[in-house]
């Protein structure tokens, strides 16, 4: 066999067994795992999850009693007075009353009330608490804080899933990319070979000219075709990089083992059991399954605070009086209390109804997603199961379009073939790796769109 038939020759794809399928590729898990921790949604979605902590947190304190120090101090000027002539009215009579009974019993030098309504010189130092005894508003709101919490974190594992994918996918179009280098690398090699051939048919007159031009135009065209899949390859690079939040022009590690093992079949052997999987594993659905839970502790909010009152208990302790002495000033006070809403204007039936409406909408939405998701399922096994068909078909045309060009160069060789079926034969060898090398890669994209309907790695 020659050198130009060994180079366009592609190795096939050696399928092992299923245990062999289920191993993640481990340079392709590290680019995994180095994405989702350096990827910038999702850093948006753990400061989204944080946020929501904080808010339960904020709910949660509302269980436990609120202790305020608030002093006060007033000092008033002009204003309002309450004006009242009590000496006017008392001294007269007090001292017509000592006289009558002969002593100074009864004060006669009263004086009248001019005093500021607002007062001054006054404070009011205390400490204040307050405990809520029963409020379905303080109870409820904590447990749709929490349920709102479980919906973001499932919504994280969501764009997680979908970035896992983004992130393969990408992963394996520069792997296509480099593939296709190659081929057109080793094409060239057969076409430079083919020109040196020519070369020395028409310098031993065997041969005219015309076929040295129409082999260096082939080499030309191929060269194009490998400046195209260059770029190709560095735009594949590029992407793969912002997915990972990296440099644009950082290196990338090529899995040589990835195409020797193949894209895994895995466990699922039926529709059915991927489409249970699926719907079992997407966090679609549980982020959907706690915002229920979520509207329907609204609901319950609505309906306990509407039918009954909020009680608390609180009071107050410290000093209060005309400037700071403290003696004598000391005071405490208890209390408790009970809000009930009567009437509203119907606020509250309006908000019962709102909660149960949303309610249903969400459990109208989560039909929907498991019909989306039942959907999904179905056209991505198709999808595997047409590729990994269409994979063996474009194997068996390789191995077909490099049996034909072994005879064809041979022929052509030796001066039995025309140049234009040689160039046919190569550019059918050329297309067939294309096709198989597209072919190939798509398998392995096909495969990361299964893991993702079932939303595992």
């Amino acid at each position: 066999m020659n050198y130009g038939y060994k180079i366009l020759i592609v190795p096939f794809i050696c399928f092992f067994a299923q245990e062999a399928w289920s191993q993640q590729s481990a340079l392709l898990e590290t680019y995994v795992y180095e994405g989702l921790q350096n990827n910038l949604s999702l850093k948006q979605e753990s400061l989204e999850i944080r946020k929501a902590t904080e808010a339960i947190r904020q709910a949660k304190a509302l269980f436990y009693p609120s202790v305020t120090f608030a002093p006060t101090y007033s000092y008033a000027a002009g204003g309002r007075r309450l004006s009242f002539p009590v000496g006017d009215l008392l001294n007269p009579a007090y001292k017509t009353l000592n006289e009558l009974t002969g002593s100074n019993q009864f004060p006669t030098n009263i004086e009248n009330v001019n005093e500021l309504l607002a007062p001054t010189n006054f404070h009011d130092t205390k400490i204040s608490f307050k405990l809520s005894v029963y409020n379905p508003e303080i109870k409820y709101n904590y447990l749709i804080q929490k349920s709102l919490l479980s919906a973001q974190e499932a919504k994280r594992k969501v764009i997680e899933n979908e970035l896992r994918y983004n992130i393969e996918t990408a992963y394996y179009q520069y792997l296509q990319s480099v593939e296709a280098i190659r081929i057109y690398e080793n094409g060239l090699k057969v076409l430079h070979e083919l020109v040196s051939l020519n070369k020395k048919l028409v310098a031993n007159h065997t041969a005219t000219r015309d076929i040295l031009f129409s082999s260096e135009y082939e080499v030309s065209k191929l060269k194009q075709q490998l400046v195209e899949a260059e770029k190709n390859n560095e735009v594949a690079k590029a992407y793969f990089n912002f997915l990972l939040n990296r440099n644009l022009t950082d290196p990338i590690l090529a899995d040589t083992l990835l195409l020797t093992r193949g894209p895994a079949e895995g466990s699922l052997t039926n529709l059915t059991q991927l489409a249970d999987h699926a719907l079992a594993n997407r966090q679609e659905l549980k982020q959907l399954d706690q915002s229920i839970e979520a509207s329907r502790q609204a609901v319950l909010l609505q309906e306990r605070a509407a039918y009954w009152p909020s009680l608390f208990i609180g009071g107050n302790a410290g000093f209060q009086g005309y400037g700071y002495t403290f003696k004598g000033q000391e005071y405490a006070i208890v209390q408790a209390g009970m809000t009930w809403d009567i009437f509203k204007g119907y606020e509250r039936k309006s908000k019962i109804q709102q909660a149960k409406i949303q309610t249903e909408l969400l459990k109208t939405k989560q039909t929907e997603v498991e019909k989306q998701i039942e959907l999904q399922a179905t056209q991505a096994y198709y999808d595997f199961a047409a590729g990994m068909e269409a994979q063996q078909v474009a194997e068996s045309g390789v191995l077909n379009a490099g049996q034909y060009f072994k005879i064809v160069d041979s022929r052509y060789r030796n001066g039995n073939l025309l140049l234009i079926e040689y160039i046919k034969a190569r550019n059918d060898v050329l297309t067939a790796q294309l096709q198989l090398s597209v072919t190939r890669y798509e398998t392995f994209v096909k495969k990361a769109m299964l893991n993702k309907i079932v939303a595992e790695p």
